[in-house]
């Protein structure tokens, strides 16, 4: 079997990721996954204070690495991650710290990444969901999620400042994300995200730029900014304080990673279980990759399952072009110029849903796969996991300091194991 698939043209209803359509329909189908991510991947790295440009431009370079290192075999586009956004403002919250110390974290988090996806590839993936069973990743996800409150409601309030201008826009923008996912047609839940930005926007023209009641948005940086450019790229910076906060990470992304795998499999009915560590150095080189440019951490993306699912298309080389019109749009300006507008009280919206939403889409774990909390094993990992996060308990070792993400992780990670010792026997 080549490394390769020879893609032979589609000639069902079913597009199976070794098939193609013809050339117009990929690109559209291309098109329509790029927006599909675009809210998420446009919206992380601006909530961690990182260029959109650059980090729009590196998700298309990281599928593009996973498109070939898997072999073109599994259908997935790399975007930002969330799971990074609470760790990265724990860094930039310290003092004298840079993008450039977030980035190093991120690094080392890609890294860590990769050398399990190696592991797997050696000896297959069955330790890893030993180690990390729904309970655990569930938990560490949940922990991330409420980590991030604070920042949220800091962001609602306008850093201390609220105005009820401010608030209103807010928190309409969060009406509008929960009534399209809710009532929305099954296209427009995919890009519910993106959709309510576009409508909070359009709120802060009419009622800053027309009427005056709020500040309005101020258009002169995108006139002035040119078409084609380089996006500005930043170098990392490597200290343990912000590694060893971001680092743990790469457990929430293995975790996705093989919850998209398998979730590929079984929509195609195609077993992908013999690319997961594939999958996962891929994922992780293409954090390297980014974190090494100014990028931020990337993902594979359940959006992305869900359009596949909706139009039943899984070509891998769809995922090429989605790649290369990402790429096109990161050597922009004028475009990151326009992302960079995005007013304030619509952007506290959007962390308010996103936010939230980190922790709800991860007690999902718990509930499809049947975690019982009868059982005290489970209670107390997830128990004391969580608190460590939502309270953000640091653990400090002379100048060694563990944040609340990570004290949550090992939190979980080891009570979980310790706690089973014994219970076979039992």
């Amino acid at each position: 079997m080549s490394y390769f698939p020879t893609w032979r043209p589609a000639t069902g209803p079913v597009v199976m990721p070794d098939e193609r359509l013809p050339l117009a329909a990929s690109f559209t189908m291309g098109i329509q996954h790029l927006l599909a991510m675009s809210g998420s991947t446009i919206v992380a790295p601006i909530l961690m204070g990182f260029d959109p440009n650059v980090a729009v431009f590196f998700s298309g370079i990281g599928t593009l690495l996973f498109f070939v290192i898997t072999g073109g075999r599994v259908p997935s586009y790399l975007g930002s991650s969330f799971a990074f956004i609470a760790v990265v403002l724990a860094v930039l919250g310290q003092e004298g710290a840079t993008i450039g110390h977030a980035l190093g974290g991120i690094v080392a988090c890609g890294v860590l990444y990769a050398l399990i996806g190696l592991v797997v590839m050696l000896i297959g993936s069955g330790w890893v969901e030993r180690l990390m069973p729904p309970v655990v990743t569930g938990t560490i996800g949940v922990a991330i999620g409420l980590n991030l409150a604070p920042v949220a409601v800091q962001q609602l309030n306008a850093f201390g400042n609220p105005t009820l201008a401010h608030l209103t826009i807010a928190l309409l923008t969060v009406l509008c994300m929960a009534l399209i996912s809710c009532h929305g047609p099954q296209a427009s839940r995919r890009i519910s995200v993106l959709l309510a930005l576009v409508l909070g926007y359009l709120l802060v023209l009419v009622l800053g730029n027309g009427l005056g009641i709020v500040a309005g948005i101020d258009f002169s940086k995108v006139a002035g900014a040119p078409w084609f450019g380089l996006p500005h790229f930043q170098r990392p910076e490597f200290h343990w304080s912000a590694i060893t906060l971001i680092a743990p990470v790469a457990i929430i992304l293995v975790a996705e990673n093989l919850g998209h795998i398998k979730a590929l499999g079984a929509i195609t009915g195609q077993s992908m279980d013999r690319y997961i560590g594939r999958g996962f150095f891929a994922d992780g080189l293409a954090t390297v990759v980014a974190g090494s440019g100014g990028g931020t951490g990337v993902t594979t993306y359940a959006e992305n399952i869900g359009v596949m699912a909706m139009t039943r298309v899984y070509s891998t080389l769809v995922f090429v072009i989605a790649a290369f019109v990402a790429i096109c749009l990161g050597l922009s300006p004028k475009f990151g110029a326009i992302l960079q507008t995005i007013p304030a009280p619509v952007l506290a919206g959007l962390s308010v849903s996103v936010f939230g939403l980190i922790a709800s889409a991860m007690v999902r774990i718990w509930v499809e796969n049947k975690v019982d909390f009868a059982d005290p094993r489970n209670l107390f990992t997830v128990g004391v996991a969580l608190i460590f996060g939502a309270g953000d308990f640091t653990l400090k070792i002379g100048d060694f300091a563990l944040g609340g993400i990570g004290t949550s992780t090992l939190a979980a990670l080891i009570l979980y194991q310790v706690l089973g010792f014994g219970r076979k026997a039992a």
